[in-house]
C-alpha cells in the first residue's frame, strides 16, 4: 500500500480504506509472474542466532516480517544473504526506467521500507534489489539515512490520508490511469470534468476519456425450469433437469444468477458464487423479484455512512430526489418525441412544464405528485409509441395497472421493471451502497428503495424502450401471454424473449450525452451509481441523471 499511495494517493485511499479491488490482464499478469516467490520456502533464521549459524547462507522466499517503530508489514518476495547481512529482493512486472541502473519512485520507497523492517528486526541491510521481469534485470538499491527519511515521511503521509475520512483528488490527464485496473471506479476524468464549474453541465467535454471497457465481460445467467439443478462443476455452472445438462455457464462470464420459481442450486454453488462476490437474484415463477443472496458484502463502511447520512437530512435528500424526478420525466419526454407518431406538443410542452417544476419541489410528497402527473401523460400517449402492423394481434393499453397486470403490455412493462431493479441492486450492492436506503422512496421491509431511486431515470430509455421495440418488431405473439381472471401474465417462453431482449438493450452502446464516448447501458448503471457515491463524497457539486439526447 505504500508503493500505492507513492504511486498515486487516490489509488491506495480506494483499495486501503474504502477496499476496493479489480483486476485486470496487468495484476493477473503481475501474480503469474510472481508465482515462484509467491510459495514460503527457504529458512531466516532470528538475528540473535546462534554463532554457528550467523554465516550461513540465506535465500528465504516469502516471508512476512514487520516492525513497531516504524509501523510497517511486508510479505517480502526474496532474501538473500549471509549471516547477519541480508538483501531484500522484490519482483515487479514490469520494466526498468529509460535511465539505466534506476528503479520506479514507488518501488524505491517499497523497497526502503522493507530493509527498515529488517533493520529493525537486527538484520545488516545496506541494499536492496529490484527486479523487473520484463527487462530480465536486477537494480540494486542503496538504502541510504536520505531514503530511510523519505519513505518514512511517506508512511506518515499515507497513514493521515487514510485517518482523513477524505479521498485524495484524481490525477489529471495522467498517463498513469489507462493501465490502472481501478480506473472504471475511480472515473479520474469525469470527476475532474464534474468537480469544475467550467466543464460541468456543458453538455460533453472532449477532455473526458473513456478510460473502461465500453461493455461489461460478464452478464447475467438466467434459470427458469422450475425442475432444474444448479451445480458447479470446475470453473463451470451447470443446469441439469432429469439428469440431462441443459446449459453451461463459465464462472468468470457471469455477473449474477436470476433464479425464477423453485429451481434447486446445490451448496458448492452458493460458497462459489458468494466467494466470486456474483449475486444470486431470487423471483417468484412470475418474475417478481423478491430476495438476493450475496457473500459479506463490499467493505466500504465510509460509503455506506455518507449515505445514511444524507437520507437522514431531509434537505439533502430533497436536493438530491429533485434530479432523479427530473431525469426520468426528461427521459420519457424524449422517448414520446422519438417514438410517438404525431408527438402531441400539448404532452412534450407539459412534460417541459414539470421538469422545471421539480427543481422547486419542497418534499418527497410533493415529488411524487409530480412524478404521478407526468406518468400520467406519459401513459396517455403511451400507446402512439406501439406500431402494431407487425403484430399478430392488436395491443390493446389503456393505461399502466400492475398486481397484477390486465393485459399484455403492462405484462410485459412489470416484467422489465423488475429485471431492471435486479440488474440496479446488483450494481449498488458491487459500489458499496445499501441499496434498501434510498433518498426518494421511502424505506420498506424488503424493498430496494435506493434501487428504485436510481432506475427512475432508466425506466423508460431501457424498460419502456424494450416493450415498444418488441411489440413494433413483431417479436411477442399472443402465445405468449396467458390471461385468467381479469390478469395477465407471461409464458416461460415469453420471458425468455423479453429476457434476450432485455439483455440486448442493456449491451447496446449509446453516446454519453456529458463526457462524450460511447458506452453500453450496463456499463452506465455502474457508471451513474459510483457518480453518486463521488457526490455523497463530496467529489462533484451535482449528481448528474442520465438523459439521452
Amino acid at each position: 500500500m505504500l508503493n500505492e499511495f507513492v504511486y498515486c494517493p487516490r489509488l491506495f485511499y480506494l483499495e486501503y480504506v474504502q477496499g476496493e479491488f479489480v483486476d485486470s490482464s496487468d495484476t493477473v499478469e503481475g501474480r503469474f509472474k510472481h508465482r515462484r516467490v509467491e510459495k514460503e520456502g527457504g529458512a531466516l533464521p532470528p538475528a540473535e542466532g546462534e554463532e554457528k549459524g550467523e554465516e550461513a547462507k540465506i535465500h528465504a522466499k516469502s516471508v512476512l516480517l514487520s516492525g513497531d517503530k516504524c509501523g510497517l508489514i511486508a510479505k517480502m518476495d526474496l532474501i538473500e544473504g549471509e549471516g547477519k547481512k541480508l538483501t531484500p529482493v522484490d519482483y515487479k512486472r514490469g520494466k526498468t526506467p529509460s535511465v539505466p541502473g534506476k528503479v520506479w519512485p514507488a518501488d524505491l520507497v517499497q523497497i526502503c521500507a522493507q530493509a527498515m523492517i529488517l533493520r529493525e528486526n537486527g538484520y545488516e541491510c545496506g541494499e536492496g534489489v529490484v527486479y523487473y521481469s520484463e527487462s530480465k534485470e536486477r537494480v540494486t538499491v542503496p538504502i541510504d539515512d536520505g531514503l530511510v527519511e523519505r519513505t518514512g515521511a511517506q508512511a506518515k503521509e499515507a497513514r493521515e490520508c487514510a485517518a482523513s475520512g477524505k479521498i485524495p483528488v484524481p490525477l489529471i490527464d495522467s498517463p498513469k490511469c489507462p493501465r490502472c485496473s481501478l480506473v472504471g471506479i475511480c472515473l479520474p476524468d469525469e470527476v475532474t470534468a464534474l468537480g469544475t464549474e467550467s466543464s460541468y453541465g456543458t453538455g460533453g467535454t472532449e477532455d473526458v476519456r473513456r478510460l473502461y471497457p465500453a461493455r461489461d465481460d460478464a452478464i447475467p445467467f438466467y434459470v427458469q425450469e422450475q425442475r432444474a439443478t444448479i451445480t458447479k462443476q470446475g470453473e463451470e455452472l451447470v443446469v441439469k433437469c432429469v439428469g440431462d445438462v441443459i446449459a453451461r455457464g463459465r464462472l468468470m462470464e457471469i455477473s449474477s444468477v436470476a433464479v425464477f420459481g423453485n429451481p434447486q442450486i446445490t451448496t458448492q454453488a452458493v460458497h462459489e458464487l458468494c466467494r466470486r462476490d456474483i449475486p444470486i437474484c431470487h423471483f417468484s415463477h412470475g418474475g417478481w423479484f423478491y430476495g438476493i443472496t450475496h457473500g459479506m458484502g463490499h467493505k466500504n463502511i465510509e460509503l455506506r455512512r455518507k449515505q445514511y447520512a444524507v437520507a437522514e437530512d431531509k434537505s439533502r435528500a430533497i436536493f438530491l430526489a429533485r434530479w432523479i424526478v427530473q431525469g426520468k420525466v426528461a427521459n420519457c419526454r424524449t422517448m414520446l418525441r422519438r417514438n410517438a407518431r404525431d408527438a402531441s406538443e400539448v404532452a412534450l410542452k407539459e412534460l417541459a412544464g414539470w421538469i422545471e417544476t421539480a427543481t422547486n419541489a419542497k418534499s418527497s410528497d410533493e415529488l411524487f405528485g409530480i412524478e404521478g402527473s407526468a406518468g400520467r401523460i406519459y401513459f396517455m400517449h403511451f400507446r402512439d409509441m406501439l406500431k402494431q402492423e407487425q403484430s399478430e394481434f392488436q395491443f390493446d393499453f389503456q393505461t399502466r395497472n400492475r398486481r397484477p397486470p390486465k393485459d399484455p403490455v403492462n405484462a410485459m412493462l412489470s416484467f422489465v421493471y423488475a429485471m431492471l431493479t435486479k440488474d440496479v441492486t446488483v450494481t449498488l450492492l458491487a459500489v458499496g451502497f445499501d441499496p434498501y436506503l434510498g433518498f426518494y422512496h421511502v424505506p420498506k421491509y424488503g424493498r430496494p428503495a435506493l434501487a428504485l431511486d436510481m432506475m427512475e431515470e432508466f425506466r423508460p430509455i431501457i424498460s419502456d424502450s424494450v416493450v415498444i421495440g418488441m411489440i413494433n418488431n413483431g417479436e411477442v405473439a399472443s402465445s405468449d401471454f396467458v390471461s385468467r381472471g381479469g390478469s395477465c401474465t407471461m409464458t416461460p417462453d415469453g420471458r425468455k424473449k423479453v429476457i434476450r431482449a432485455f439483455e440486448r438493450r442493456l449491451d447496446s452502446l449509446v453516446t454519453h450525452p456529458m463526457f462524450g464516448y460511447t458506452v453500453s447501458y450496463r456499463r452506465i448503471l455502474e457508471v451513474q451509481a459510483r457518480l453518486l457515491g463521488r457526490y455523497l463524497s463530496g467529489e462533484i457539486k451535482e449528481y448528474p441523471p442520465f438523459c439521452t439526447r
